[in-house]
């Protein structure tokens, strides 16, 4: 994929930011490329760079005390990816590319050096950091027992249709590849308990998966149903 001089200026993270102090950020850092199932920040190290995903995907996750991958963010393009931007803490998670990816990273003092001179970009980071939040929230709320962990999948695959959805004739595809074991770390799952949710939504009508691909069939029922355990509207 071709980018201009400078990609950085096509990123919504970077709206707003002063023309002379985002071509410094871009003369400063460097872009590189990571093949799948790279390594791009691990847990518990110290964090000497702000990473932005420039092309492809990765995914945010840690582990539990049983050593089992939760996934917590999947991130494509224009996405910040640190949980943090001061160079005071070392990282508490992992980020890791799930397919060819392009990245740019700057060191810290650098980012936090332009903050300081532009506070619409410091606007910028505090949005994108809030906006992860307001998600951990949501998915916290989607956690609680309450709800039956079909619902929790179905919430999780109609938020992804909307983040990375490509209208097909049967509806809407998530472009993603994704095993069973790649959603059930997403749940935090067994992976025998996962396959059991996948064909529940199948013979539901609500999804149909075919080569590690997932369609949404119909985006309104899929909304109904995690929001109200309901396939169809109540006359």
């Amino acid at each position: 994929m071709a980018y201009e001089k400078n990609p950085l200026k096509a990123l919504e993270l970077f709206h707003g930011t002063a023309p002379e102090i985002l071509e410094w950020l871009w003369n400063q850092g460097k872009t590189e490329r990571f093949p799948k199932g790279c390594l791009v920040m691990r847990a518990r190290e110290p964090l000497k760079s702000v990473y932005v995903q420039l092309f492809g995907k990765s995914i945010i996750y840690n582990l539990t005390h049983t050593g089992k991958r939760k996934i917590i963010f999947i991130f494509g393009p224009g996405n910040l990816l640190n949980e943090h931007v001061l160079d005071i803490h070392d990282s508490s998670v992992f980020c890791e590319t799930i397919e060819s990816s392009q990245i740019f990273s700057v060191p810290v003092s650098v980012f936090l050096e332009c903050m300081e001179k532009d506070f619409r970009l410091t606007k910028s980071v505090m949005a994108a950091q809030e906006k992860k939040i307001w998600r951990m929230g949501h998915q916290l709320k989607n956690t609680m027992g309450s709800i039956y962990m079909e619902r929790k999948l179905a919430a999780k695959l109609w938020k992804l249709s909307r983040d990375f959805g490509r209208e097909t004739p049967d509806g809407i595809e998530i472009q993603i590849n994704m095993t069973i074991t790649f959603l059930a770390d997403m749940l935090g799952a067994p992976r025998e308990t996962t396959s059991r949710l996948c064909k529940t939504l199948t013979d539901l009508g609500l999804i149909q998966m075919e080569k590690k691909r997932i369609t949404i069939l119909n985006p309104d029922k899929m909304s109904r149903f995690y929001k109200t355990g309901q396939i169809d509207e109540k006359k």
